[in-house]
């Protein structure tokens, strides 16, 4: 959630109407799940060559598509030591890839959520979920080096180029035949346009395999890295109660994880055997140590089911079996598979209007006039009801507080009395952030700790900073399968 969640609804507009929450369950997942996207722009035409590869100037004019993807991902995130060290190691890369006189430069985004992506201009940027994830240098040179490949492929020129083929073919087939054989050749288009894309992610994992070695890095970096978004992907989806795994989509523009880490471990084969390149673990940590963890408490802190936003003020309890995310719109749950979504966000108080009023004034789809009811909730003027959209029912509350409306809405299909009393009871715990909460909403970090000779898996999960799970995330973090440690070897912990 923004640090103003009034940004969620903007004052003079229709909010958007309770029957598109019903999909909270799937976006939430998509969210949570991110994969390493790029964007659809054609590349600008060659630059003249130079002596040497080299990175972008910090003088150099954003584009406007630029500043947008700056803020979509929570703005830029200054950490020196990472982007020094990375802009290092994007020389490298350059100077092995196809395009050696291209000039890259990486921005880090703000952003807990795992995701890289480029712009054709030589504009990188990862996220700090992604430094966060990678555990030595290979394996973010490979991540950067897949960015580089699509660059230098031209993937996304190629790609905008088929769907306007695609929308040409199916826009003549409804003038000359008729709407149903347009739609028809429309839903074909779009799963050869997704395998085309899929296509593209695995020969941009090839190529940028192929690259990291020439730059002298590990080979087999893409490949734990891949694993490690696997097994991220699968603790998210058992948090939440859903089973592990992705299921074949042909429409998906990507390629299952599982099967991009098969076709990285195959390349990585036809390079060399393990241990041949660099790892460069103990620089990258070194880069990374220090750095925030998770979300950007200026946009509220998640602690568990605890959801504390000091700068606004306010705290919230999800219901056990919650799992929160921090959205840039609102905050989102989900619980046992999708069964059960939240939504929380608010919009600035309208003037002179009661929040009876407000509640009835349209902006919910399928509300029961019967069920509303006027109430207070820790001292605050409150309002809830029910409301019902298709097989979708909703419990909602809309709070008063310091100017604002806070909107908190539950989904489920079966609103039995059982679920009504525990959505009832997470809205009776909102409430003005007290000064303990407000110390629990420190920013967390990433901190490299030591292992002693005596230290385990547990010994050290049990000093990170993690309500939930907190060796199943040390393990995550490290890219270990078993809790043995090396004594003296540096290790990544959560901690305030």
């Amino acid at each position: 959630m923004t640090a103003n969640l009034r940004k969620s609804t903007q004052v003079g507009r229709r909010p958007p109407p309770v029957r598109s929450w019903a999909a909270l369950a799937g976006a939430l997942l998509l969210y949570g799940c991110s994969t390493l996207e790029r964007q659809g722009i054609e590349p600008p035409a060659a630059k003249p060559p130079a002596e040497a590869p080299k990175v972008l100037s910090s003088e150099t004019p954003e584009t406007s598509e630029r500043k947008r993807l700056i803020a979509l991902f929570g703005g830029e995130y200054r950490w020196p030591k990472a982007e020094n060290y990375l802009n290092e190691v994007l020389v490298r890369l350059a100077k092995a890839s196809e395009t050696p006189t291209q000039p890259y430069r990486v921005t880090i985004l703000n952003s807990a959520v795992v995701n890289a992506f480029a712009l054709p201009s030589g504009d990188l940027f990862v996220t700090r979920g992604l430094l966060a994830l990678a555990n030595d240098t290979s394996e973010v040179a490979a991540v950067m080096a897949h960015e580089i490949a699509h660059v230098s492929a031209r993937h996304a020129f190629l790609r905008g180029e088929q769907e306007k083929r695609a929308a040409l073919i199916a826009q003549a087939a409804r003038v000359i035949q008729n709407r149903q054989k347009g739609a028809e050749v429309e839903s074909n288009s779009a799963m050869t346009i997704a395998s085309f894309s899929r296509q593209q992610e695995l020969d941009a994992d090839s190529i940028g395999i192929a690259v990291t070695a020439r730059a002298g890095y590990d080979a087999y970096g893409a490949s734990r890295f891949l694993s490690s978004l696997a097994r991220s992907t699968d603790l998210r989806a058992s948090l939440i109660g859903q089973k592990g795994g992705q299921k074949p989509d042909i429409l998906a523009t990507h390629p299952s994880t599982p099967e991009r880490i098969a076709a990285a471990v195959q390349a990585a084969r036809q390079i060399g055997a393990p241990g041949l390149g660099d790892e460069g673990r103990a620089k990258y940590l070194a880069a990374i140590d220090g750095m925030a963890f998770g979300d950007d408490p200026m946009d509220g802190a998640i602690r568990g089911r605890k959801y504390l936003h000091p700068r606004l003020g306010f705290a919230f309890e999800a219901p056990e079996g919650f799992v929160l995310e921090n959205s840039s719109q609102a905050v989102l749950g989900l619980t046992d598979g999708g069964a059960e979504a939240l939504r929380i966000d608010s919009v600035r108080a309208p003037a002179n209007k009661a929040l009876t009023d407000y509640l009835t004034s349209g902006w919910i789809d399928g509300l029961l006039d019967s069920t509303i009811q006027t109430t207070e909730i820790n001292g605050l003027p409150a309002v809830l009801a029910n409301a019902r959209a298709g097989e979708w029912n909703f419990r909602v509350a809309v709070i008063s507080f310091r100017g604002d409306f806070y909107r908190i809405i539950f989904a489920i299909k079966s609103l039995t009395p059982d679920a009504d009393a525990r959505f009832s009871a997470a809205i009776a715990t909102f409430h003005p952030l007290s000064e303990q909460e407000a110390v629990q909403a420190q920013p967390l970090h990433l901190r490299l700790a030591v292992a002693g000779a005596g230290d385990t898996a547990e010994t050290m999960a049990a000093k990170m900073a993690t309500p939930d799970r907190p060796l199943d995330h040390f393990l995550l973090l490290n890219g270990l399968e078993s809790a043995t440690l090396k004594a003296g070897e540096s290790y990544k912990i959560i901690a305030n």
